[in-house]
């Protein structure tokens, strides 16, 4: 176990994780190795919040940090040695989180410094547990570094593309939903790490897009729907190899200060208690610890599903992005051969 108020590196607890969680879990995927298509979600969460939230004490003390780079690069290396038919994707967050430039070359740059086996990692899941809408990709436009500027500064309003319900272009963010997202994402990791990554994307609570007065209220929104169903046919099987649902909907993402039992919640977050919260209005079911089930929550869920995407991306599904951009003096094609403000609350698994 490691202590992030005690002095150290965390040698104890990296060394009881290494060999009581990592080393059984690896040997039942060797088992099966070659039998069954696995694949496999590293991290959900933990590495953006080493990489953007190192002032945090919790975050950028030195045994959180040896604990996540050295257990993480331990699990990787065991994995890809012995189960190397598994397809890992590390954990990417979202691109309300990443998708401002210095925080993905914050993130990038950690990436570097844990010396991974690139080559063998499949590339990253992003939006897990998070309600990022789908959206559509815009054509690839970098401005500088790996920013796309297609519908920065005001250009292409009416591209569906450039749809923006949380707000982030305005903030150069060029992540407005998790496609544009993860076309940066996979640029800069092929740039930054010399990787072939391709994108996996939660979809299990992003079937509604503009439920929230703010995107930074991340615990069990109002309002909110399941997106499309776990599927590999995506908008771009070059850069995103699926949708997939990881968070079970109807898992609660954190508590409100007063548990359905009526006793009150050791592991309150004030995020719970946001305007946008379910449990947080009058007359609402108050919500479970995080990772409980939370029915009041799922019922919402069913009844805002989107199965096909949201209205607008299923109306511009048709729009055939034809439009090119002009960087540098030159056209670009609005296709890739090989597409690829800090977060105010960290996420709960």
């Amino acid at each position: 176990r490691c202590d992030y108020t005690a002095a150290g590196d965390c040698t104890d607890g990296i060394k009881e994780y290494s060999s009581e969680y990592v080393d059984p879990f690896v040997s039942v995927l060797a088992e099966y190795e070659g039998k069954a298509s696995v694949a496999l979600v590293m991290e959900p969460d933990g590495l953006a919040n080493l990489a953007t939230n190192r002032g945090h004490p919790h975050c950028g003390n030195m045994a959180t940090q040896a604990a996540y780079k050295e257990g993480v690069k331990y699990a990787i290396e065991q994995l890809t040695s012995k189960a190397p038919s598994v397809a890992i994707y590390l954990d990417a967050a979202h691109g309300g989180w990443l998708g401002w430039e210095n925080n993905l070359k914050y993130f990038m740059n950690m990436l570097k410094g844990l010396a991974l086996p690139w080559d063998k990692i499949r590339g990253f899941a992003t939006n897990v547990a998070n309600y990022q809408p789908l959206g559509l990709q815009c054509p690839w436009c970098p401005d500088q570094g790996y920013r796309n500027g297609y519908c920065l500064n005001g250009k292409h309003k009416s591209d569906p593309c450039c749809a923006d319900p949380c707000a982030l272009l305005s903030q150069y963010n060029f992540g407005n939903n998790e496609l544009n997202y993860a076309a940066g994402l996979v640029a800069a990791a092929n740039g930054m790490l010399g990787m072939d990554a391709h994108v996996i994307i939660d979809t299990g609570r992003n079937g509604v897009t503009d439920q929230r007065q703010d995107c930074a209220n991340w615990c069990n929104p109002r309002g909110s729907g399941a997106g499309i169903k776990s599927t590999t046919k995506t908008a771009n099987t070059s850069l995103v190899d699926a949708y997939y649902w990881l968070k079970t909907p109807g898992e609660s993402d954190g508590c409100s200060e007063t548990l359905p039992s009526g006793s009150k919640c050791p592991r309150f977050d004030a995020g719970c208690a946001s305007p946008d919260s379910l449990g947080a209005g009058a007359n609402e079911k108050p919500a479970p610890e995080a990772g409980h089930w939370y029915d009041f929550q799922v019922k919402q869920l069913a009844e805002n599903a989107c199965f096909a995407g949201s209205p607008d991306e299923i109306k511009a599904m048709a729009s055939s992005m034809d439009e090119t951009c002009e960087a540098n003096g030159q056209q670009q094609q609005p296709q890739q051969p090989q597409q690829p403000q800090q977060p105010q609350q960290p996420q709960q698994p």
